[in-house]
This record gives C-alpha cells, structure tokens and sequence, in this order.
C-alpha cells in the first residue's frame, strides 16, 4: 500500500463486539491510520476508548455529527479521508450519507440501513458523490468461498439447479437481552435492529454469500418468519423458499435458536455436472463433487486452489483461514480502491448495490411472511 489511509470510526466502543474486529481488520495489512472517532452515544465511552486506542483528545467527538463536521474543515493531508461505521444498524444510514457527502469514503457493517428509501437514498448518494462505498459482508472474502465462486463460473457444476444455505446460531435461544446482555439488547429491539432480528442479522450475509458464489439472483421468496422466544419483539428463526433468474430453486435458513450452533454458515451448490459445499466452521476446506461422482475436498493454500482464492489467501497450507482475516481482505480492496489500485480479483469487496439486494431481500420476506405467498424480489 503506497500509502496509509486516514481513516475514523463511529461505534465501536465499550462494551461492542463489531468494532475491535474491525480495528484489527483494518491494521492487518497497514493499510489504515485510525486518527478519529466517535466510539459511542456517552462521550465519557468515546474518550475512554481513545484513550486506549491512542487516539488525540481533540479528534474524540462527542457525536459522529461533530466528527465528519470538524474533520472536514481540517487540512486536506491531516483530515480522515475514510469512515468506518460499526453502529447498530438504525446508525448506519445518517452517518454514512452525510460522510459521503462531506467527500469521505465509507466502510459500513451490514445490513446496509433499516428501510428500502434508506438504502435507495445511499445508493444514490454513492452514485453522486463518487465515494467509494464497502459493506462488510465478509464471509465473501474467504478465499474458499472465491473458489466456489470460480468453479461455478467456469461451468464446472454445470447449470446450476438447486441451492441450499443455512445461517445457524443458538446464542438467542433464551431471553438473553434481559439479562442486559448489549449485543443481545439492540439486535432485539425493533428501533435498534429495524423491522428484522434474526434475517437481518445473519440471514443477509446467507443471502449475500448464495448470489455471490452463484453469480445469480435470487427473484423470488416464499418466507416464514417466526419467533419462538415467547415475548421477543422480532424474528429469532426465518425458513425462506427460493427461486434464483435460471430457475434454480433452493431454501435459505437463518436461525439464532439452534441450541448449541454457533456460527453455522453452509452453502451448498448442485448443478447438472456437479455440486459444491463449504461450511464456514470448516473454512479452508471446499467440497467439490464431480461429473464422475467423486468428492474432492479443495484446501486454501494449496496447488489444488486457483489464483482467485490464492490472492485471498494469508496463512500457509493446514492453519485456520477465517473470520478475521476476511474481514481484513475487505478492508485491504477498500484501502486499494481509495487509491485507484488494481484489485487482485473482481467483486474484490461488496458494495453499496449488495447491501441495496440485501434490504429488498428484507422487505420482500416481511411482506411475504405478512401476506403468505410468494413475492418477488425487485431489481
């Protein structure tokens, strides 16, 4: 990287999951100087997290309206010339329309805002400012899951047929936002989450990974929303039938109330010459089955990947290739795509037009759910 980008974050502090993951996402490969923030609503949460951080005093604002505000009257080679925003997603679209329009680049956490005129309005602020815009669908960046995505668009499975993706947790099986649990909190609380809990949560990271890998949308949905936790405000467990624009057909599963799951992402693709499976959990490996019926398993770093997961790739052959270091590849092809630098690979991280499908996604499945019928999906 020629050189570091400027960059501040909004959300993140005490108490927050997402925002260290996205702190060592962002230091991974140097690409970043994290110089500002404003890490929470308390500004005593945001000077406390700065101060950790090594951040100066007077680049810890007291809201992330004072932040962009100030950091764009500051010289141009001192000012952020990036916002991350690790928020709950009812402090995504605010944030991330008025740093674009101030003329800072944005990475943002999924899903992309709470409404479909939220995400309309982003994408059109994306297209008129010119901003460069990521979403952090980061199980994408996997370079096994790049490999699915290879092997399906070189023909190898074929014309795809069925589709098979699940998104499995079981940390909501109890009422654990009474507890005052504050991840547990927000993702439950309609203002907070917006109108979905679990098919938000995960189920649009399943969605992203199903068009990602096959290249094809999914056009229409057949949705069951329930929630099985008695008194919970939103969706805890989501079944969703499918038919992607070949004709494929499929089902999409996002539960956070599978007792002992943990982050059970699988995706499985069948074809006329083939089929394909990877499991999260199981990041390095890809199940490849041929036309002859064999099954292949494919590892990451080794002679059996192509060049598209191999650019992915940061650990040698037989160590863990997950999470962190997904994250960190979005982050990096965000850092290129500020300085005009050629991707390694295309599609090199989501944008402003995924997080846009994801939304729709949302909307399609609560009127479905509300009207008991099949919906398409728009766009």
């Amino acid at each position: 990287m020629s050189q570091r980008v400027r960059i501040g974050m909004i959300g993140g502090g005490q108490g927050a999951f997402i925002g260290a993951v996205h702190r060592i996402a962002l230091r991974m490969d140097d690409a970043f100087d994290l110089v500002a923030g404003c890490f929470g609503r308390d500004p005593e949460n945001t000077r406390v997290t700065g101060a950790q951080l090594g951040i100066d005093p007077s680049r810890c604002y007291d809201s992330w309206e004072q932040m962009i505000s100030d950091e764009a009257k500051l010289p141009e080679d001192q000012r952020i010339e990036a916002v991350s925003i690790v928020t709950p997603n009812h402090v995504h679209h605010g944030p991330a329309k008025a740093a674009m329009e101030a003329g800072f680049h944005v990475i943002c956490d999924k899903p992309l805002c709470i409404s479909q005129e939220q995400a309309d309005d982003l994408a059109t602020t994306v297209s008129s400012t010119g901003r460069v815009f990521a979403l952090t669908h980061n199980y994408c960046a996997s370079p096994m899951a790049r490999e699915a995505r290879e092997r399906v668009a070189r023909g190898d499975l074929g014309t795809i047929r069925k589709v098979f993706v699940e998104y499995l947790q079981g940390w909501l099986s109890e009422k654990l936002e009474e507890t005052g649990q504050k991840q547990a909190d927000w993702r439950t609380d309609p203002e907070r989450s917006g109108p979905v809990g679990s098919l938000g949560d995960i189920g649009t990271h399943a969605y992203q990974l199903l068009e990602f890998v096959t290249g094809m949308k999914v056009t229409s949905i057949y949705a069951k929303l329930h929630t099985f936790v008695e008194g919970r405000a939103l969706d805890d467990d989501d079944m969703v039938l499918l038919e992607m624009e070949n004709g494929a057909t499929g089902t999409l599963c996002s539960s956070q109330v599978c007792f002992g799951r943990e982050n059970g992402l699988r995706l499985r693709v069948f074809g006329t010459k083939g089929a394909l499976e990877w499991n999260q959990e199981q990041p390095n490996d890809l199940q490849v089955t041929g036309e002859d019926g064999s099954v292949t398993t494919i590892r990451s770093a080794t002679g059996a990947a192509g060049d598209a997961a191999a650019s992915l790739t940061r650990t040698p052959a037989g160590h863990p290739e997950g999470y962190l270091e997904a994250f960190g590849n979005i982050y990096s092809a965000f850092a290129r795509a500020i300085r005009g630098e050629e991707q390694p690979v295309d599609c090199a991280y989501p944008t402003v037009e995924d997080g846009v499908r994801g939304v729709r996604f949302i909307g399609s499945a609560l009127l479905s759910n509300k009207e008991n019928r099949w919906v398409d999906i728009p766009g």
